[in-house]
């Protein structure tokens, strides 16, 4: 099998179809199950430009598939899974995915940056063929670079460009690793961890106290120990709260996660041992990794207990 990753740049609706119908169309016409993966107003265009068509194309608004990289990634993983076995001999499964970029921080832009160069191994093996759309009337430059240097080609105007600037998939998220992370404050409460059981209590505790649940109180604690246990105590731990958000930093002098694809591959009844990295990153809105010669940081996000209460308000 083999799998396909392009990036494509639009400026206008009239570029953007011009790539994805021609895309979806072949698909169909080959009998490849297709998912479309993108914001409203282009599926609205799609759906006008396909007509009766359309029906037997799989879709979802970008900002509702998956909230977090890794989400996003198990859902392409389940996808191919599912529709895989339907594709023709020699067909493809067809994906437009289009990540949302808008009203992002920029920790957040660095998480789906790795993530797009981190497919390029997560779909070795596989007979994905996914192009990843970028809209230039509203993202910035830099996203355009990056964009080609995590996609080994670039779809212009119906032909296939071959993208120098593509880095090796280990290079980048080395270099993303290497992006320092922000500081703990100074009312961060910490601890030295001498066991996972020591380093559990103290973020239960600590969660609890600044007002989380304890289900979710107990879900951090979780998180922060599955990500300790590759770490391999003692580790110092640090926990704060700041504007909406939770933040708890586990640090070790030596070692650290050096696997690109650590947390991002859906266990399975053969999975290893990076299973436990999976479950902490569904059970966080963020997990952050920075290595350097003093070690390993890595930094988990979850809601404050506000922030909590309101996304729950907004579901009623």
């Amino acid at each position: 099998m083999t799998s396909i990753h392009q990036a494509a740049v639009y400026d206008s609706d009239e570029r953007f179809l011009a790539m994805a119908l021609p895309f979806i169309s072949d698909g169909l016409a080959k009998g490849d199950p297709v998912l479309v993966v993108t914001t409203s107003a282009n599926l609205d265009l799609l759906s006008d430009a396909l007509g009766r068509d359309g029906r037997r194309v799989d879709y979802a608004e970008t900002a509702f598939l998956g909230r977090r990289p890794v989400q996003r990634t198990t859902a392409f993983h389940r996808y191919w899974r599912r529709r895989g076995p339907e594709a023709p001999y020699g067909g493809h499964v067809r994906v437009i995915a289009e990540p949302m970029w808008i009203g992002r921080s920029p920790r957040d832009m660095l998480s789906w940056q790795r993530m797009e160069s981190v497919l390029n191994l997560l779909m070795e093996g596989t007979n994905l063929w996914m192009i990843c759309p970028y809209d230039a009337r509203v993202l910035e430059p830099r996203l355009m670079t990056a964009a080609r240097r995590t996609h080994p080609v670039l779809l212009e105007d119906g032909a296939t460009v071959p993208c120098p600037e593509y880095t090796a998939p280990v290079d980048f998220v080395r270099e993303c690793d290497a992006v320092p992370l922000p500081q703990p404050p100074a009312e961060a409460v910490s601890l030295r961890a001498e066991s996972l059981q020591a380093l559990r209590s103290f973020v239960s505790d600590q969660a609890s106290f600044l007002g989380l649940t304890r289900d979710r109180a107990t879900l951090l604690a979780v998180a922060v120990n599955e990500v300790a246990t590759h770490l391999d105590p003692p580790v110092t731990a640090h926990l704060w709260e700041r504007f909406g958000a939770i933040t708890c930093q586990i640090h070790r002098p030596a070692g650290g996660l050096t696997d690109p694809l650590a947390g991002f591959v859906p266990p399975s009844p053969s999975s290893g041992p990076g299973d436990g990295l999976w479950i902490a990153r569904q059970l966080c809105d963020r997990l952050d990794i920075h290595h350097d010669q003093g070690g390993c940081a890595v930094q988990l996000h979850v809601p404050s207990a506000r922030a909590e209460e309101l996304r729950q308000s907004r579901k009623y």
